[in-house]
């Protein structure tokens, strides 16, 4: 047996039994294409001994293409997606389908974007097409995920039919569970062969030539869509006899319906997908007090066999509640309950039932909501009334409609050995520790073990929360673990922020990762947490895990310590049988890293069992604090009472009442966070200070915020708040004001590194230095919140907009979730720093959607008047031509004000009127005349008058920018980007170009650079980076910028200034390092200067105005190549693991690169007059 998850299991079966892999990246189904590449370029095997040829293509709708190129000329194809990718393959699958290919597409089933996008799994996607002509098979389990790929990819053949597998996206895709693995011969023996002859067959050929996809006309089109009909109606068979011959060869029996409980069951829940075990383990429960249930387990969904769902549905049955995990507003009714539904009703007419049972709907798991035992308890219940509710929701509270069922308080006997859970913070290696154990547990022992994972979708810096169940029998327990023998808090601060001890057994083990000694932790605790943890008789030990990790330069990876801490406390295994497992799977995890990152940890293992110590439950210390509220009561009532609870994890509890409809949200909530995740925080060195604003530019939170106010605003400054007297011609006798916002700084340390003041005496001591949060906190604090309550400088007063200046004016972009380093956020602060107050924002899916628009908070923000970036997100793939609907709604909106003005003039006053129609006068003066405009209209009574007093706003210029990264820049959203930019409407294109697709977890893109090695292309870039911004300059209307913040802090801002002033479409590529790179980016702005240096990432500025001047449009701003490309390169992992997998390869690919890099800046300097001669190289 193995330990792995749905996502690899299936993955297996689909590579072996395929010969064509087309790929795109799409949460949560992306593993399964990595791994099918990955596979790929190691040269693995399908069994028939070929190499599968995976290739990556620009949209889901490009794979589904290809793959339908290759079944059409005999191979066996596949594909892996979800959710807005599968919407994309719809005219596809619908082709596929009446050309009856045989085909399998495996879907991680999740949520569709609605009123807000969801990367969760329910079956929306799913539903959604249904209609396309595929079967679609449903798995429920691990085990069945794997067992179902083979089932599909046999019945696709045998029927000709396609076929849609899908399982749970994250609740089956992503669950670690013990199975038993398909082996090359069992796959074999099963693929029917003259079935795969017959495919290859029917290819397209020259030598056999034949004409497919015609265009048809009345006279035949319906005829050859009724001709299918034998074809399906013969599917359910062909999946019948492939599941009984997989169940001959492997001793595992499925049907497409599947009946579990009593023979002569009254109560019946049918439903398909991960929700069965939950079902199953209930009805086994209410079996055991003689209650007559039962679970009817749907896996062939389409075709849907009405005879054969009611041939296993007991006679008996009375009562029956479909459950549905989908919703489809303004439709009577879900799929499966029509389905049902339909089923008994022919039936009832033909005479084959004399009575029909009493059916009911519900709708659960939407966006993988919880479905525990006790929403399968309610469901049971509600079949017990007299008058059930025909439609029902389960597993929230609706207090609109009224359709959610009461939930039972009961807890089920627990089947397991150990439950446990894992408190952590992403990318502190909690989830990945969690991994580990579960598979040391699962193939080094007969235990079983089952991981599950909860976390937001921040790719770091949120909470994650793992869990964990060891049992002597298989786990079918598909739901979260409420209440655990073991709780693991891996961060300090999640104390006063989660209800953690609350979920702990009584006389269970609460671990605790803290900087405090066993003499301070008590004391330390909140007073409420220390009587709760006397109420659980909790087993409380402590560990500092950070202060281990940095002694054993592990960095902020706690991880091996928290691992070796939980098999020592819990004795699942024995401790040194657990510390041999332990020391195997890291040597096999980072041995290609080298011997000393393998010692350091082993190391970490051997510190840790001697780390822990007992802490004695103590009296209730009453000096302690409790814990505090989760927001400050300053905070708007919204966000109290509805952003709080999601804030403290207790968002399932809140009502339907509580949220908008529309999915529109307020703006500024960050600030109310207050995540605390910094060890250590930036302290301001003051004398050394230079007032360069280089290190609050380069935060990637704003968390270090500079003003320059009158000395008398700093009279009532707290005593440890810093001044100096301002050194700027432009503003001196004033003071200028430093300060980091310590609750919401990550710890980067960008900062410090970007920080170019050093002390003479000690260099290492700069103008600002990283110090312990919470030796700091209390007067940072109160140092911070001073500094929010000084003037903001007003930007009519600044004479020049520079780096230094810039960054006096307030950020409208705040306290993201990105991750820590992030150099994506800084050039969207700078935006809203030049332009917030009139922004409006298109931002395609992808990273800079998620940090700027994930709940629970958002950082974009407003200034003093209540204005700030309006900001919208649609899909990944259309974010140009929404956001140019932005731009010609806006333009259309003021000329018809401009034509109300022009109705109006005559009860206007001229000189008013004289004022409004001046171009270009600076928006606060503007604004002022807006102003005196509805003052005036005020005095009129007209039907213009006061639609202009509504609209007189459009008269301020709103600054348009589509902000995205460059999967969908240069992929996905070419198309549209490429046309949008070939107009000439007035809209500002932001690439946040990380060379990558970061939110996905960094496949390649057209972005990525010859040599790096990414998911998708493990085995290095073999092809040259796409020149975005070449290709844009040849439209020749276009202005086009290269920017990069660390290589050239001014260049950034002219750039963004100029692209902004230009009256037409505009484009700025922004190089934005990653930690998809491989390295520290407290580092980043060093390498980006080092890259600029190296002509691998030039920078200049293409504007069609300079043409009307007679000068060449390219301004050209950084020099030729002067410094060695390789040795830039290896300073990020993603170089230099090709260049310790391959290193001949990877040398001849960096001068392969070098060479082309200078071919391409050559060209920009000749396009910019500036030929390089022998002494610029």
């Amino acid at each position: 047996m193995i330990t792995t998850d749905g996502n690899n299991a299936v993955a297996s079966v689909a590579f072996r039994a395929s010969e064509v892999i087309a790929i795109y990246p799409i949460t949560p189904s992306s593993t399964m294409a990595e791994q099918a590449d990955s596979w790929s370029g190691d040269g693995r095997r399908n069994i028939w001994g070929d190499i599968p040829r995976v290739v990556e293509m620009q949209s889901e709708g490009g794979a589904i293409a290809t793959v339908h190129g290759a079944l059409q000329t005999g191979a066996l194809a596949t594909s892996f997606t979800s959710s807005q990718g599968l919407l994309l393959m719809i005219p596809n699958l619908y082709k596929v389908a009446g050309q009856l290919i045989p085909f399998v597409l495996h879907v991680a089933a999740r949520t569709v974007a609605t009123h807000a996008l969801s990367i969760f799994g329910d079956h929306s996607d799913v539903m959604a097409v249904r209609q396309t002509g595929c079967a679609m098979l449903c798995a429920n389990s691990v085990q069945e995920a794997q067992d179902f790929a083979l089932i599909s990819h046999i019945a696709t053949l045998n029927s000709r039919v396609p076929f849609i597998h899908f399982f749970d996206g994250f609740r089956t895709s992503h669950e670690i569970n013990k199975i038993v693995p398909l082996s090359d011969d069992t796959i074999k023996s099963l693929m029917p062969q003259d079935a795969i002859d017959a495919h290859r067959a029917r290819a397209l050929t020259p030598d056999h030539p034949v004409i497919r996809g015609t265009s048809a006309n009345p006279d035949t089109y319906f005829q050859s869509r009724e001709a299918t009909n034998p074809y399906y109606q013969e599917t359910y068979q062909h999946v019948d006899n492939a599941m009984q011959a997989f169940g001959e060869v492997t001793g595992r029996h499925y049907q497409p319906f599947e009946y579990y409980g009593h023979p002569e069951a009254e109560r019946v829940v049918i439903l398909m997908g991960s929700a069965i075990g939950t079902c199953e383990e209930v009805v086994d429960t209410l079996l055991s007090r003689d209650e007559k249930v039962g679970v009817l387990k749907v896996r062939l969904f389409r075709p849907f066999s009405a005879e054969h769902l009611l041939k296993v549905l007991p006679s008996t049955a009375t009562r029956i509640a479909v459950l549905d995990r989908t919703k489809e507003p303004g439709a009577l009714a879900e799929p499966l309950y029509l389905d049902v539904m339909t089923a008994l009703a022919e039936s009832f007419s033909r005479g084959e039932r004399n009575t029909l049972p009493r059916v009911i709907g519900g709708r659960y798991g939407l966006s993988s909501k919880e479905f525990g035992p006790d929403c399968a308890l309610a469901v049971f219940n509600e079949l017990k009334l007299d008058n059930p509710r025909p439609r029902f929701t389960v597993g929230i509270f609706d207090d609109v409609t009224g359709l959610s069922l009461p939930l039972s308080n009961e807890l089920l006997p627990q089947r397991t050995r150990l439950e446990a859970l894992f408190y952590g913070l992403g990318s502190d290696g909690t989830v990945s520790a969690t991994k580990n154990n579960i598979k040391i547990i699962g193939n080094s022992t007969p235990l079983y073990a089952q991981g599950y994972f909860v976390y937001d979708s921040k790719k770091a810096g949120g909470l994650t929360v793992s869990h964990l169940r060891v049992s002597d029998n298989p786990i079918n327990s598909a739901y979260l673990i409420s209440q655990a023998d073991f709780i693991g808090c891996h961060q300090w601060q999640f104390i006063e922020k989660y209800q953690m001890v609350e979920r702990l057994k009584p006389g269970g083990v609460f671990l605790i990762n803290t900087p405090y000694s066993a003499d301070e932790i008590w004391h330390n605790l909140p007073k409420d947490v220390q009587a709760l943890l006397h109420q659980r008789q909790a087993k409380v030990y402590i560990i500092n895990a950070a202060k281990i990790a940095r002694e054993c330069k592990l960095g902020a990876r706690i991880n091996t310590v928290m691992q070796m801490a939980f098999f020592h406390l819990t004795n699942v295994l024995p401790s040194d049988d657990a510390l041999k497992l332990l020391q195997d799977a890291i040597t096999r995890s980072y041995s290609s890293k080298g011997n000393e990152i393998v010692e350091r940890n082993w190391q970490a293992l051997a510190v840790s069992r001697t780390a822990l110590t007992a802490i004695p439950l103590q009296p209730i210390d009453d000096t302690s604090a409790m814990r505090p509220p989760v927001v400050s009561d300053e905070a708007p009532d919204f966000v109290k009472t509805v952003t709080a609870a999601m804030l403290a994890g207790l968002g399932d509890a809140l009502p339907v009442s509580a949220f908008p409809p529309d999915g529109t949200w307020p703006t500024g909530t960050t600030r109310w966070e207050k995540r605390n995740i910094a060890e250590e925080i930036p302290i301001w060195e003051a004398p050394l200070c230079t007032q360069c604003n280089h290190c609050v530019a380069a935060c990637p939170h704003s968390a270090i915020r500079a003003k320059v106010v009158a000395p008398d605003e700093m009279e009532n400054a707290p005593e440890s708040l810093n001044s100096l007297d301002v050194k700027a011609r432009d503003m001196r006798g004033q003071k200028y004001v430093l300060q980091v916002a310590p609750e919401d700084c990550t710890g980067c340390n960008l900062c410090v590194e970007v920080c170019p003041a050093k002390d003479r005496q000690n260099p290492e001591i700069k103008a600002i230095n990283m110090k312990p949060r919470l030796e700091h906190l209390a007067e940072e604090k109160a140092n911070f919140d001073f500094f929010l309550e000084l003037p903001e400088i007003e930007r009519s007063k600044i004479e020049r907009i520079d780096i230094r200046t810039s960054q006096l004016i307030s950020p409208l972009f705040e306290y993201s979730g990105a991750c820590s380093g992030c150099g994506e956020t800084p050039y969207i602060k700078l935006l809203t720093q030049l332009y917030g107050d009139r922004l409006l924002i298109a931002n395609a899916t992808g990273c800079s959607s998620i940090y700027g628009g994930n709940l629970p908070t958002t950082p974009y923000t407003t200034n003093a008047d209540g204005r700030g970036p309006a900001w919208a997100n649609s899909l990944f793939e259309d974010n140009a031509e929404f956001g140019l609907g932005f731009r010609l709604t806006i333009d259309q909106h003021r000329q018809r004000v401009n034509r109300l003005l022009d109705s109006l003039a005559e009860q206007l006053p001229p000189e008013l009127l004289n004022e409004l129609h001046q171009p270009d006068l600076p928006i606060e003066e503007r604004r002022i005349q807006v102003e005196k405009l509805r003052t005036e209209l005020q005095k009129i009574d007209s039907d213009d008058a006061r639609q202009l007093i509504t609209d007189a706003d459009y008269l301020v210029d709103k600054s348009v920018w589509l902000i995205g990264g460059d999967g969908w820049a240069y992929d996905i959203g070419f198309g549209g980007l490429d046309h949008v930019l070939s107009l000439t409407e007035n809209i500002n294109v932001l690439v946040l170009d990380t060379q990558c697709y970061s939110n996905t977890g960094g496949q390649q893109s057209k972005a990525t650079p010859l040599g790096a090695v990414t998911k998708f292309g493990e085995h290095g870039k073999r092809k040259a980076r796409k020149d975005l911004g070449v290709s844009m300059m040849m439209y020749g209307h276009v202005y086009v910028a290269q920017i990069s913040l660390g290589a050239q802090l001014n260049q950034t801002v002219k750039a963004i200034q100029e692209a902004e002033a230009y009256p037409g479409p505009s484009l700025i590529i922004a190089y934005s390092p990653c930690e998809e790179h491989g390295y520290d980016l407290a580092y980043s702005h060093e390498q980006m200067k080092q890259l600029t240096a190296t002509g691998f990432w030039p920078l200049y500025r293409f504007d069609p105005r300079r043409s009307d001047e007679g000068k060449l449009p390219l301004a050209l701003d950084s020099r030729p190549p002067s410094i060695d490309l390789a040795d830039t390169l290896l300073k990020e992992q993603r170089f230099r693991r090709l260049n310790t997998q391959e290193p001949e390869v990877a040398q001849q690919l960096y001068r392969d690169a070098a060479a082309d890099l200078k071919k391409r800046f050559e060209f920009l300097s000749q396009m910019a007059g500036k030929p390089i001669t022998d002494s610029d190289e």
